[in-house]
Formats: C-alpha cells, sequence, structure tokens
C-alpha cells in the first residue's frame, strides 16, 4: 500500500529517521520534525550528550530551528511530529510557541507530561499520541538494551 505523501504517517517516518540518526550518534533515540503547510521546516534528534546540554531534546532543536526559519517565536500553524511523548520541559516550551499540534509516537509513562496534566500545553494545541507507537518504542527498547 503506498503511503500519502504529507499524511501524519509520512512525517512520523521522518520523525523516525531523525530518531535512527540519534541512536546511530549514541542518543537516546528521539527524533522530531516541524511542519507548516505540508511542508517539513526544521528537523531535529536528541543532541544532549553531543552538545553537553541537558535541554538539547529533539523538540527544543526543531523548536529553535522552525522558529529561526519562520522568523517568529510562534508556531500557530505548524504541527510537531515526535517519536516520543513530550517531557515536562518540552511540552513547556511548546506552550509558549502556541504550535498547532502535537502528534507523537511511543507514550512516555516515567517521563511524559501527560503526568502532570494537560495544563503543560496550549488551550489551542491539539494532542495526538500513539502513532506508529512500535517502531517508536522498539528502537528505545534496542537502545537501552544496548546501554545494560
Amino acid at each position: 500500500m503506498e503511503m500519502e505523501l504529507f499524511s501524519d504517517e509520512y512525517f512520523m517516518k521522518e520523525a523516525l529517521k531523525e530518531a535512527r540518526q540519534a541512536f546511530e550518534e549514541n542518543e537516546v533515540p528521539v527524533g522530531a520534525v516541524i511542519v507548516c503547510n505540508k511542508q517539513i521546516i526544521a528537523r531535529a534528534h536528541n543532541m544532549t550528550e553531543k552538545l553537553n546540554d541537558a535541554t538539547a531534546h529533539a523538540e527544543m532543536l526543531a523548536i529553535t530551528a522552525a522558529e529561526n526559519y519562520l522568523g517568529s517565536k510562534y508556531l500557530k500553524d505548524c504541527i510537531l511530529y515526535v517519536t516520543l511523548e513530550p517531557c515536562v520541559m518540552c511540552a513547556g516550551a511548546s506552550y509558549w510557541t502556541q504550535i498547532s499540534g502535537i502528534v507523537y509516537g511511543a507514550s512516555d509513562d516515567r517521563h511524559g507530561h501527560k503526568k502532570s496534566g494537560d495544563k503543560l500545553l496550549h488551550p489551542k494545541t491539539k494532542l495526538m499520541g500513539g502513532l506508529m507507537e512500535k517502531a517508536s518504542s522498539d528502537l528505545l527498547k534496542k537502545f537501552f538494551l544496548k546501554k545494560r
């Protein structure tokens, strides 16, 4: 079956490519892309080890790149696709951008923002979880098994 171009699945596959890049760089394999008008305007993966920066999560790096691309601190007409549910920090950052939507793959029961409730997201941000969850989750499991 051919995947429709510009579908949620298409963009999540692009985020998974970023997650695989993180895996290859020995970073926790989380990838993100930000889409505006059906075009990827930013892509990133975790770089906390490489940059020695605890805030260098895929979402944070993608947000900065998207804001630079648009020349605006607001991402009102954008959607963030990320392979793992955003943490509290990343959800809080997305609040200030007023991003239109967040689509994530695997849930994060330990560090995900949902543990803190929905107040971390902007009221206009639509949230969708579980897209390509198995692929995202399998990559994370493979990474942490390798670490042990």
